[in-house]
């Protein structure tokens, strides 16, 4: 298959890029390399990809319409694997309107495109984050996700209707895969396992939010890359599905368990909790079993230790 994998040189996307290269497919990786966080880490994801004669890099913004123009006429794609989007809750609430247009509009052009190219399969990366502060554990696809208490939660939960308006009126298959905390080898440096990682290697302080009770279900990257390859290869029509490990750790678990991998004592900031987080997040994953074979095999102590073992060897050879 030909695929277009947007935010391709992120966490998520250079590790799903690199499988779809493995198994024979054709990919296409569009990428503004934005200043997020340091593009140069996102280069060195996809170093090895670069080096494939399958692989395109293009590096462009899903709000530039003539760039997709161009994009979509020559891809001839199959597939679109939607993984670009500006991240985090916390950073939303003081950029509403930037991850409005990034996340809800980037989307809504790329459907558009899909239109106009009869391409009929669209995986779209949504969030766990779109439950809010539901009640009932594990949260099943089927709750209610019209209380979002982060504008990054609101604009996933928009892009799912997006794909639901598209299904039903052009026929292309959209599949919303709701991410759960996904972690391991090139994570993003601002995210908790990481960013822990680093201030404990350095002795610094870590931010600890609330009692340490707040508790999420961390997925391994290795895991999440299974999912998606796997809705890649099905037209499910419109399906939103589940892909976490199914297991709750709290934060002081998180932080005990870092302690371990890495040999050190955190020093904790003690802080009020963060608005916009949640209390717990926690996979129902029983749907993603059943159309996916969806098997996460990674539990979180082990992966803890496998991004350890990276780190060390990133912070080593960087």
């Amino acid at each position: 298959m030909n695929i277009l994998v947007t935010g391709g040189a992120g966490f998520l996307g250079s590790h799903l890029s690199e499988r779809l290269l493995a198994r024979g497919d054709r990919v296409t990786v569009l990428d503004n390399l934005n200043d997020y966080y340091d593009p140069a880490i996102k280069l060195r994801n996809i170093a090895a990809a670069r080096r494939h004669p399958a692989f395109t890099f293009v590096q462009g913004d899903i709000l530039d319409i003539p760039l997709l123009d161009r994009l979509f006429e020559a891809g001839r794609f199959n597939v679109i694997v939607h993984l670009a989007a500006r991240a985090g809750v916390r950073p939303s609430i003081s950029q509403p309107l930037l991850y409005e247009e990034v996340n809800c509009r980037g989307t809504l052009n790329l459907l558009e495109q899909c239109r106009r190219h009869s391409i009929k399969r669209f995986v779209f990366a949504s969030s766990s984050s779109v439950y809010g502060n539901v009640r009932e554990i594990p949260f099943r696809e089927d709750a209610r996700i019209d209380r979002p208490v982060s504008p990054y939660a609101a604009t996933k939960a928009a892009c799912e209707l997006y794909g639901y308006t598209y299904f039903h009126l052009y026929g292309i298959s959209f599949t919303a895969l709701r991410f759960f905390t996904a972690y391991g080898p090139r994570q993003r440096p601002d995210m908790a396992i990481h960013k822990f990682a680093i201030l404990i290697d350095q002795g610094k302080p870590l931010p600890f939010y609330g009692d340490g009770a707040t508790a999420r279900d961390y997925t391994y990257c290795d895991d999440v890359v299974d999912g998606i390859a796997a809705a890649v290869d099905r037209d499910l029509g419109y399906e939103i599905i589940n892909l976490g490990e199914s297991q709750t750790t709290t934060l002081s678990e998180l932080v005990r368990l870092l302690e371990c991998a890495m040999g050190r004592k955190a020093v904790l900031e003690r802080l009020p909790p963060q608005p916009g987080d949640v209390q717990i997040t926690c996979a129902d994953i029983s749907k993603a079993r059943r159309l996916l074979g969806y098997n996460p095999a990674t539990p979180v102590h082990e992966g803890i230790r496998k991004f350890v073992e990276w780190y060390r060897s990133d912070r080593k050879n960087g």
